[in-house]
């Protein structure tokens, strides 16, 4: 009657196998480290670079635990915190021979200690918040009235090519402020421009004036268009942001917006707060620009005369100077999206590029008056600029798709896609708080989270033991499995746990010992109604499920609320909850049901259980009643 068949044993030990094993990386704590990442955009870092960084510290007298690369990043383990001071100055000096332009970024990290057979499996540590774990926290501030003149400066040259598309001859097109101004000789030609405009550049708002002998159209942004120029450039820049930090791979940053103007920025596990001050600076902007193909430019680039006036001196990838102009065609705001591929009749490595409407007809005058020169696009991080690829114009390119190709392979060509769809800033942004919490601190709330969830666990065993008896003893090992389940989940996606987090824990633990305790109660009353042991324990699980699933199923739609309209620590609190509440259902009914199956469900002459104090109303009581 109450046996499990052996395959549904198989599953229970092999969950707590999992369990085990997954949660065990959280208990070993975290060591000091370094992290070798790339300091420029065009800079790829592989496989190669891991036996450099442990040459270099072997030179310099460290002997790390290890030294691994994880794709974006070098990351080297030492003994305490005096290693690792020397181990960042070592390669430092090793990897960056000119300090001012240095071509690798070497900063402090922290790393689990667990053993290299853990993480051979994928078993690896929750990460751990700002407020757990320590790092740094800045508020930024969008500079949106720069986000409008950028706008604006942009419409001027839409303006320029239309009134020259239409031959509508002008006297002077300028700015002032957010706003452009025409000028025109005739008040026709300014009727006439008010109305080709009006309609193809629907954002401004046109008005004509009369101005001495001339006539002026002033065009200023529609509220609808400037308000969604400010959210657009908001959006961009929480974009790039999460490009540059991702690729330097910090765990789990935190990139939100905050407000209309201003984003927040946590760097976990950071602890030098200039270098974190580096790394949110690492926002690339494109630029595209023509090669100076004159003979002084030929000369400028052997090094025998003067960069020519207009013009600026660049290094290629593979090195070699380039003298391009210092008129800018086209920037990152005109590129939607960068894609490798392959040439459609030569099947070489290719980069597909999509353009903006203004950016496919500026590209196309361009590539019409320029075939058989070099067009450069540069990337610009820091104010040092490189050219990513400078490519031969073969033929007018119309319709907003360019392909760039020859001389790439197809891990270059996707390196490229990757650095030219991490975009630029669309308007500046400046610091204006930052705040650092200390690895101490962080360690300090880890210890009062950790007690709580403890002493939480030890009350909640010591009432269910002296409650129940047995099958209170069976509650709690069903509880502590529910605990290594979801501490197992956690990990296993690699969840940033932070202070909410540890309390949706709490909360977790107090909510699935009502499960149990509503079947230990439907036991005991099977009991008091004279039902053999055997057959109370079958009816009293039985019976418990349906009330179990739907009180947590309210629970869980009240969870996945808070999953879906949270943000930052709400949302952190509710992925626990939720998972709690599965891990909890599955502990409570299927592991606690197979314990007792294990200890009574053989007995076939069971005459009690261990369930505590069952009262039984008496025959008196009965007949009176």
């Amino acid at each position: 009657m109450n046996r499990y068949p052996l395959w549904k044993y198989a599953i229970l030990a092999f969950a707590l196998l999992v369990g085990l094993v997954y949660t065990a990386p959280n208990f070993f704590g975290e060591a000091p480290a370094v992290q070798v990442s790339s300091g420029k955009a065009t800079l790829k870092l592989d496989a190669g670079i891991a036996p450099r960084v442990q040459t270099i510290l072997q030179e310099a007298g460290l002997k790390p635990d290890f030294v691994q690369f994880d794709g974006n990043s070098v990351k080297a383990r030492l003994a305490d915190v005096d290693e690792q001071i020397k181990a960042k100055d070592a390669l430092s000096k090793a990897l960056n021979p000119d300090p001012v332009n240095p071509s690798y970024i070497v900063a402090l990290n922290l790393l689990s200690r667990s053993p290299a057979w853990l993480a051979s499996l994928h078993a690896l540590p929750m990460y751990l918040g700002l407020d757990l774990r320590g790092g740094v926290h800045f508020l930024m501030q969008v500079d949106m009235k720069a986000a409008l003149t950028k706008k604006t400066e942009s419409l001027t040259g839409d303006v320029r090519s239309l009134l020259r598309e239409k031959n509508i001859r002008h006297a002077g097109i300028s700015r002032d402020g957010d706003s452009l101004e025409v000028r025109f000789r005739e008040r026709e030609t300014m009727t006439a421009a008010a109305t080709l405009l009006a309609d193809q550049l629907p954002d401004l708002q046109w008005d004509g004036s009369a101005e001495g002998t001339d006539f002026k159209l002033r065009g200023a942004l529609k509220p609808a268009a400037a308000r969604a120029v400010q959210e657009q450039a908001l959006k961009q820049n929480i974009t790039t942001l999460h490009n540059r930090v991702n690729e330097l791979g910090v765990a789990e940053p935190v990139i939100q917006q905050q407000g209309l103007d201003r984003v927040v920025v946590q760097l976990p596990g950071v602890q030098d707060t200039a270098k974190a001050k580096d790394i949110i600076g690492r926002t690339a902007t494109l630029e595209i620009r023509m090669v100076n193909e004159s003979a002084e430019a030929r000369e400028a680039e052997r090094g025998g005369a003067a960069v020519p006036f207009g013009s600026e001196r660049y290094i290629e990838r593979n090195g070699a100077p380039i003298i391009v102009l210092r008129q800018v065609v086209l920037t990152g705001d005109n590129l939607t999206d960068a894609q490798a591929g392959f040439d459609g009749q030569t099947q070489e490595p290719a980069v597909h590029l999509t353009l903006d409407a203004k950016g496919a007809r500026i590209f196309r005058d361009v590539t019409r008056e320029s075939i058989g020169k070099r067009m450069a696009i540069l990337l610009f991080e820091k104010g040092q600029g490189e050219v990513v690829t400078a490519p031969v114009i073969r033929s007018e390119i119309g319709g907003g798709r360019v392909q760039i190709s020859g001389r790439m392979t197809t891990a270059e060509a996707a390196d490229t896609a990757l650095l030219l769809r991490a975009g630029s800033l669309a308007a500046p942004m400046e610091i204006i708080e930052e705040r650092t919490i200390g690895p101490s601190l962080g360690a300090d709330n880890i210890d009062k989270g950790f007690n709580s969830v403890i002493y939480g666990l030890v009350a909640i065993a010591v009432f269910m033991c002296a409650y129940y008896g047995l099958f209170g003893v069976i509650s709690t090992l069903a509880l502590t499995f529910n605990l290594l389940l979801l501490v197992a989940l956690l990990s296993m996606l690699q969840a940033t746990l932070t202070l909410p987090g540890m309390a949706a824990i709490a909360l977790t633990l107090g909510m699935a010992i009502d499960a149990n305790v509503l079947i230990n109660e439907r036991v005991r009353e099977e009991l008091r109604g004279g039902a053999p042991p055997q057959m109370a324990i079958q009816t009293g699980y039985e019976r418990a499920f349906g009330t179990i699933l739907d009180s947590n199923i309210t629970t869980l739609i009240a969870g996945v609320a808070l999953l879906a309209f949270g943000s930052g620590p709400v949302r952190g609190f509710a992925v626990v909850h939720c998972l709690g509440i599965l891990t909890s259902m599955f502990s409570a009914v299927v592991f606690s049901r197979g314990l007792v199956n294990l200890w009574y469900g053989r007995q076939k002459r069971l005459k009690s259980v261990s369930i505590g104090q069952i009262w039984k109303p008496d025959a008196e009581s009965v007949a009176k009643a």
